[in-house]
């Protein structure tokens, strides 16, 4: 169930989203409140699972990670046992960023980051050797054009 927030809760996360280091007298001069309630609805928002934590986004780039592939994942295997052994093993690969189960065709989409095709062939078998996958296709992203987290408030 969708938590209830009003619109100054909207804004104070817009902000954090923006920049969640400003310190609480930035926020509530932005946002047009004092710092204490600004305080309460943060620790409110963070009680209800609304925020779930803060993080710094670095540059993939700026470490030497220029290569994102999606890559997509077909299998012919759905038992409870080999789905553990799959999403563990995703969960425990520092290279994927996302893992999707999808409908339709395609089962599961990943997005890896890694620094070059070679480093992503390495993910590839590892992966291979650790689970049994149908097919495996990857996609090189030629240019990220929009990359976010900031949610629609």
């Amino acid at each position: 169930m969708a938590a209830q927030l009003d619109e100054l809760d909207r804004k104070i996360l817009g902000e954090l989203q923006l920049d969640s280091s400003q310190s609480l007298d930035e926020i509530a001069r932005k946002v047009g409140s004092s710092k204490t309630p600004v305080w309460n609805r943060i620790r409110r928002m963070r009680e209800q699972g609304v925020i779930t934590r803060q993080t710094a986004i670095l540059d993939a780039e700026a470490l030497g990670l220029e290569a994102c592939f999606f890559v997509l994942i077909r299998t012919s295997e759905h038992e409870a046992e080999w789905q553990r052994k799959f999403l563990k093993t995703l969960r425990d690969r520092p290279e994927v960023l996302e893992a999707h189960r999808l409908a339709g065709d395609i089962d599961y989409i990943l997005k890896v980051r890694v620094r070059n095709a070679r480093a992503y062939d390495q993910f590839y078998q590892a992966l291979i050797s650790e689970v049994k996958i149908y097919n495996v296709t990857a996609l090189l992203s030629m240019e990220e054009i929009k990359s976010t987290t900031v949610l629609p408030l």
